[in-house]
C-alpha cells in the first residue's frame, strides 16, 4: 500500500544518527569526489541498470558491495544459494533470482553467471520493491526514500532487515572505493544520509547480546539449533559465512536452512551479533557442535578482502572472552577452523585466514592444529579400550551419523553398537571391534574428490590417515599431496589390485571407504 506523504516525510535523523549500527569504514579509501565517467564493464553495468530501472546508481553499487565485494564468484552459489554481485537468491524464503528473471526476461542461468545481467536483475528487484512501496518518480531520485526497499531486498524481517539496510546506508555515508576482481575500481562518494525508516521496524536492533556485552542479539529460528548441550565446551570454531553479514543472520532465521552459529562478525567494522545462546547447541560444525562455540566471519574463503583488521581484532576479543569463560586453551588444538573439525567437508576459513596473526591477537600459541584424529598408527579398539584413539573412533562414528555417544574415550556398549551399525553399512564383519579395515573405512569417509599430486586440503588429510590405517605404515598427514603421498597411493593400489596411477579417483576412494 502506498505510504502517506506524512509518513514519508517524518523526521529523518542526520547522517549516522539515523543508522542503528555504528559507523563503519568501507574497505578501501573513502571516496569524497564524484565518481569518474564509467568506462569499464562493472561501472557501465551499474550505470545502465540504474538508468533502465530508475534506481540511484550509488545505492545500487552499495548494495552490490555489501553483498559480494563486487565479486560474482564465477556463478557459484553462496551458503544461502545466492548468485553474483547482487546475490540474486533462490531458496524457499528468497526468490529474488526467479523474480529478476521474470522482471528482466533474462534466463536464470545468465543472471547467475553474467555480471551485467546480474546487476540489471538486482536493479529490477529493487525497483519492484520501490513500486510496491508506492515511491513516485521524485521520491525515487532521493536515495533516502529507498531505505525500506533496500530492507525488503534482504528478504529478512525485523532487526535483520534493519541491519542489512543500515549497512548499505553506512556505505553511502562513508563512501567507498572498491577494487573488483580484475582490478576495476568502483567509487561511491560520501554524502549526508537521513534514511526514511518509517516502513521498517527496527525494534530489537539495539537488543544486547545475552552472553557478550559488546554484541547485538538477533535470535536464530528455534528449529535451527538445540536447547542445551551434551558436552563441555572446549573449542572455538572459526567459520566464513560464504555470504553477507546480515544475509547470514537472516539465513539462521530461515526454517529451511538447518544451520546457525552462536556469533557472526561483520567485515567492515567488526560488529558482533549473537544468534544462539552459548548454553545451547548451534548447528555449525557437525560432530563437535555440542562441545564448541561457532563464530562466523562475513565473507568468502576465496577473497581475502573480507578479512579486515577490524574483523580480526573483534573476533580475537570474543575468542579471548570465550577462552576465559570456558577455560579453553588458547592453542590450535582448541581454536580451530571449520575445515579442521573431525569429519568436516567444508574448507573455511580457508587459506586467506591469517592464523598466526589471529593467535597472536588472542594471546595464544601459533602452530598447526591438533585434530585428534591423526596418529602414526591405528591400533585395535574394542570393548574395554580407552584413550585418544577411542575418542577418535567416537568422533568419526558421530560425524557419519552413527550415535556413539559422547566422545569420552571409553569404548562401551554404545560405541560398540554404533561400530557394528557402521560395519554392516560397509559390508564389513560386524564384530564391533575397530581393526585395520574398519579404521580405513572410518578415516576415509566423506566426500570423494579427485586427488593427485599438488592437491591439498582436508580431503588429502583424510586420504593420508586412511592410507596409514590400510597400509600399516605411517603416511605423513599434512594435507598436501606430495611425492610421499603419491608413493603411498601407488602402494595401496598395487596391493589391492587396482589400476596403479598414483591418483585417487572413484575406484581408489571406493576401496578405501569399503575398508579394503
Amino acid at each position: 500500500m502506498p505510504r502517506s506523504t506524512v509518513a514519508r516525510t517524518r523526521a529523518r535523523a542526520s547522517v549516522l544518527a539515523a543508522l542503528t549500527v555504528t559507523a563503519l569504514v568501507a574497505t578501501g579509501q573513502p571516496a569524497t569526489a564524484a565518481a569518474p565517467p564509467a568506462a569499464e564493464p562493472l561501472n557501465r553495468a551499474f550505470d545502465r541498470a540504474a538508468r533502465e530501472y530508475g534506481v540511484p546508481r550509488d545505492l545500487l553499487a552499495a548494495v552490490g558491495y555489501g553483498e559480494s565485494r563486487l565479486d560474482g564468484h564465477a556463478g557459484l552459489p553462496s551458503q544461502a544459494n545466492g548468485y553474483g554481485v547482487m546475490h540474486l537468491a533462490s531458496n524457499p524464503e528468497n526468490r529474488s533470482l526467479e523474480k529478476a528473471a521474470a522482471l528482466t526476461g533474462e534466463p536464470a542461468e545468465r543472471l547467475r553467471r553474467n555480471t551485467a545481467a546480474n546487476i540489471l536483475g538486482g536493479a529490477a528487484v529493487l525497483r519492484d520493491h520501490a513500486d510496491r512501496l508506492g515511491l513516485d518518480r521524485a521520491e525515487r531520485r532521493d536515495v533516502n526514500a529507498w531505505y525500506p526497499a533496500v530492507a525488503r531486498y534482504s528478504e529478512a524481517e525485523g532487526p535483520a532487515a534493519a541491519l542489512y539496510a543500515d549497512t548499505v546506508f553506512t556505505f553511502l555515508a562513508q563512501g567507498l572505493t572498491a577494487t573488483a576482481p580484475g582490478g576495476e575500481q568502483v567509487r561511491v562518494p560520501s554524502r549526508l544520509v537521513a534514511p526514511d525508516k518509517d516502513e521498517v521496524s527496527a525494534a530489537g536492533v539495539y537488543a544486547q547480546s545475552p552472553d557478550y556485552p559488546s554484541g547485538l542479539w538477533v535470535p536464530a529460528y528455534s528449529g535451527n539449533f538445540v536447547v542445551g548441550r551434551k558436552a563441555t565446551v572446549d573449542k572455538v570454531i572459526i567459520h566464513t559465512t560464504q555470504g553477507s553479514y546480515a544475509g547470514s543472520i537472516s539465513w539462521y532465521q530461515n526454517p529451511a536452512s538447518k544451520v546457525s552459529a552462536h556469533y557472526t562478525i561483520r567485515s567492515s567494522d567488526g560488529e558482533v551479533t549473537q544468534s544462539v545462546r552459548e548454553k545451547d547447541t548451534a548447528w555449525h560444525a557437525g560432530s563437535v557442535n555440542s562441545s564448541s562455540v561457532g563464530i562466523e566471519h562475513e565473507g568468502y574463503v576465496d577473497n581475502p578482502a573480507w578479512y579486515t583488521e577490524a574483523m580480526y581484532r573483534s573476533s580475537a576479543a570474543l575468542t579471548q572472552h570465550l577462552a576465559a569463560r570456558y577455560s579453553i586453551p588458547k592453542n590450535r588444538s582448541h581454536i580451530i577452523g571449520h575445515s579442521e573439525a573431525p569429519g568436516a567437508t567444508h574448507t573455511d576459513p580457508g587459506p586467506n585466514w591469517d592464523w598466526n596473526h589471529y593467535m597472536q591477537l588472542i594471546g595464544g600459541t601459533p602452530g598447526t592444529p591438533g585434530d585428534s584424529l591423526t596418529f602414526p598408527s591405528y591400533a585395535l579398539q574394542q570393548s574395554g579400550s580407552s584413550g585418544p584413539q577411542v575418542t577418535a573412533v567416537q568422533q568419526l562414528l558421530n560425524a557419519q551419523g552413527y550415535a556413539a555417544g559422547t566422545a569420552d574415550g571409553i569404548f562401551g556398549p554404545t560405541t560398540k553398537s554404533a561400530t557394528q551399525a557402521f560395519q554392516r553399512a560397509r559390508s564389513l564383519t560386524a564384530d564391533g571391534a575397530v581393526g585395520p579395515k574398519t579404521w580405513t573405512a572410518l578415516l576415509s569417509a566423506g566426500t570423494t574428490p579427485a586427488l593427485a599430486r599438488g592437491s591439498s586440503g582436508d580431503a588429502v588429510k583424510r586420504l593420508q590417515r586412511s592410507l596409514t590405517a590400510a597400509l600399516g605404515t605411517t603416511v605423513g598427514v599434512d594435507g598436501s599431496f606430495g611425492p610421499s603421498t603419491e608413493t603411498a597411493v601407488r602402494n595401496y593400489q598395487t596391493s589391492r589390485g587396482l589400476g596403479v596411477d598414483g591418483k585417487v579417483g572413484p575406484a581408489t576412494w571406493g576401496a578405501l571407504q569399503a575398508g579394503r
